[in-house]
């Protein structure tokens, strides 16, 4: 599916082993969760659910009952407390491709591109998992995957549920949250095992409010803002998953969603400047999106191999409107501008993939075409002081279509060269036509190389490194070929036909250290040199669009621990830390300057306690989040926007309240604001007087959660 930001050339992503923890019972001991069981797995499950090549190569293997303390609800409540493991989504790559996240389920990587895997993990409910396998991605039979990966082993009950709601209040500006909740249900019948669910987990109530400050190049005050913003967003999904086995060593999944999206951000302000009116300003956007996908694979022994086919098929519906509208102290004409677009995405996959064994490793050919289309129509309008309404204004690229068809295919080999070395090939390559119809429509043709070579070594049960080197192939936005306007920074991209999709190279090493009874660390190093990055870029004299600068690298350093406090006498308590520093460089296209990414995070803090106190339902702990955003960059301004500069927040828990697990949360004690430093230029930027720059605080106050967890 073509959606991606031009950030994506360095994809970290961080998920904190927190405490949302669901029922126990009060008799439960809270001891501290123990050292993971080495070795390799029994001869029945390697074969059905890791592979021969992973089953020689020692794992570490949490039972179910380790996890009691937690009294986790679902999977991703039992994952989340695996000590230094970190969930990595699926990253947005092209199609559907190799395997790129680090979660399996029974050996099975999760084929859905629109369900993240925490939502799907949320709908297995923790009586299911029979115990979850650390092992390293390359020894695996999986082409793709390298560094720590998890397999949830897990056996479907003849019916089980399970819900949540999480309610949320804040102190200024917004109204309660009340809708964000999940319900699922899950079960077997005969050689059919099923997941259905209903979540709207991502549901928000957000805003602040507060002053800007505005001035000229001389630093003088120009201008005064009071602004108020506030955002409702709501996106129900209906979903469905079936898992079917037989007939005999067959095996099938099919996957489907339904889901609409309810998006509404309001801004109201007043704006005092000498020598002008008092105005009173509004600003409003509403985009509300209907998606779905349908997909399925099904896996069947044939010949000396096993062969699988998946099928993918998914549209998305986006209209989107911003309205801005000024009016006048003086009774003077109110002035307005309107941008609307809508927009259909889809995407169409088939896939086939064919594994074998020989020469003492495991074998895999693999081919795939992805259709990927969007057609969309964007206007722009100006308000007419006559009428008052909307009329239409000369929009030239904003409206037309772009269509890739895509073809790959790989071969990919992987086997042990010792008993503690594991390596992994994949190599082939991807040819793909690109299509643009409308205004400067084109048609160009590419063919690029792409594969991964992993080492993986396991010198010790309880210390590993593996090694990953690769060429990857980005997906791209297709609306950032047409034109587009921002009306609230008065902002506009021309559009862009010769844009094309980000390459690099990527190195990735991986250190993992189990710590005994004190818990486990992890130390992950990348470095991306990448070709094509997608950024704004000049077009023209006086244009900028998304677009791509030739040569860009970034590099990180991305550390996880858990430490449990047990071994000090202090029961229950752990804590568990995850830093990412990161660093990124190119060649600025409008001034030729050496400067980071647009909008860069190149710090990022999270620090998570929790005690469970033993012999009690009783939990307690606090949270602390911290990061650092860098500036974006278009031809006339620098622009940094960030929220912080820490999110505190603590929290208190009952695991069996009848039945149920209760939690509240006071967020945001630190009282972080939501900031922008944004400097404007007269012209281009770096050879221009500054025009005026804006300085923003507000507002955002305390947060008041709660959550209840049940099954039935």
């Amino acid at each position: 599916m073509p959606t991606t930001t031009n950030s994506q050339a360095l994809t970290l992503t961080a998920v904190l082993a927190v405490a949302i923890a669901p029922a126990a019972r009060a008799e439960e001991s809270a001891a501290p969760l123990p050292v993971a069981t080495p070795g390799p797995a029994s001869p029945q499950v390697a074969s059905a659910a890791i592979g021969s090549v992973a089953s020689t190569a020692g794992r570490q293997v949490y039972q179910a009952a380790d996890f009691a303390r937690y009294a986790p609800r679902n999977a991703f409540d039992m994952l989340r407390q695996v000590p230094g493991f970190s969930i990595r989504d699926s990253e947005q790559m092209r199609g559907l491709g190799q395997a790129t996240g680090n979660v399996l389920v029974n050996g099975q990587r999760l084929s859905s591109k629109s369900d993240d895997i925490y939502t799907q993990l949320s709908r297995i409910p923790a009586s299911n998992v029979t115990r979850i396998e650390i092992v390293d991605g390359a020894t695996l039979d999986i082409p793709g995957l390298s560094g720590e990966v998890a397999n949830l082993v897990v056996k479907a009950d003849a019916f089980s549920g399970q819900f949540s709601w999480q309610p949320q209040a804040r102190a200024h500006f917004t109204d309660p949250l009340l809708t964000r909740g999940a319900v699922s249900v899950s079960g077997t019948r005969g050689p059919v095992d099923y997941e259905v669910g209903l979540t709207n987990s991502d549901s928000g109530r957000s805003g602040a409010g507060g002053l800007t400050i505005i001035r000229n190049g001389a630093g003088e005050v120009i201008e005064r803002r009071n602004d108020i913003w506030t955002s409702k967003y709501d996106s129900p999904k209906l979903s469905a998953r079936l898992a079917i086995a037989g007939p005999g060593k067959a095996k099938g999944n099919v996957n489907a969603h339904y889901q609409r999206i309810y998006s509404h951000y309001d801004e109201n302000g007043i704006r005092v400047s000498s020598g002008l009116p008092d105005r009173s300003r509004f600003v409003s956007e509403r985009n509300d999106t209907y998606n779905y996908e349908f997909g399925g694979d099904y896996a069947f022994p044939l010949g000396p191999g096993q062969l699988k086919l998946i099928g993918l098929d998914r549209f998305s519906h986006e209209p989107y409107r911003q309205t801005v509208i000024t009016r006048f102290a003086d009774g003077r004409v109110p002035e307005g501008d309107r941008y609307a677009q809508v927009g259909d995405i889809g995407e169409k996959i088939a896939r086939g993939e064919y594994s074998w064994k020989m020469l003492g490793g495991e074998w895999q050919v693999s081919g795939e075409a992805a259709f990927n289309t969007l057609d969309n129509v964007a206007a722009l309008f100006a308000l007419d002081p006559a009428s008052g309404d909307f009329v239409g204004l000369p929009f030239p690229g904003g409206s037309g279509g772009v269509k890739e068809d895509r073809y790959e295919g790989l071969l990919s080999f992987g086997r042990p060269l010792s008993r503690t070395l594991s390596f992994q090939l994949v190599a082939g390559a991807e040819r793909s036509t690109i299509s643009q119809t409308g205004a400067n429509g084109l048609t160009r043709t590419f063919f690029r190389p792409k594969g991964s070579v992993s080492l993986a070594w396991k010198p010790s049960s309880t210390f590993d490194l593996s090694a990953k080197l690769r060429r990857r192939v980005l997906q791209l936005s297709f609306y950032d070929f047409l034109a587009r306007a921002f009306l609230d920074d008065d902002n506009q991209n021309a559009g862009n036909n010769q844009l094309v999709p980000q390459q690099d190279w990527s190195v990735e090493i991986e250190a993992n250290k189990k710590l005994g009874p004190w818990g486990s660390t992890k130390l992950r190093l990348i470095h991306r040199s990448v070709e094509d990055y997608v950024d704004i870029v000049p077009i023209g004299a006086t244009g900028e669009s998304v677009g791509n600068i030739p040569k860009a690298r970034a590099h990180a350093i991305d550390w996880t621990s858990t430490v449990q406090f047990d071994p000090l006498g202090w029961k229950g308590a752990k804590l568990d830390a995850h830093v990412i520093l990161q660093k990124s460089s190119l060649r600025d296209p409008f001034t030729g300057q050496s400067r980071p990414y647009s909008g860069f995070t190149n710090r990022i803090v999270e620090l998570s306690f929790r005690r469970d106190i033993p012999g009690s339902p009783w939990a307690y702990g606090a949270e602390a989040d911290y990061n650092h955003q860098q500036a974006s960059f278009r031809r006339n301004q620098t622009d940094r926007i960030w929220e912080g500069p820490v999110f505190g927040s603590i929290f208190v828990e009952n695991k069996n309240v009848l039945g149920l697990t209760m939690r509240a949360d006071l967020r945001n004690i630190g009282n972080a604001r939501s900031r922008r430093e944004r400097v404007v230029y007269g012209g281009l930027r770096g050879a221009s007087p500054i025009a005026f720059t804006e300085s923003r605080d507000r507002l955002i106050g305390p947060i008041i959660a709660f959550s209840v967890k049940g099954g039935f």
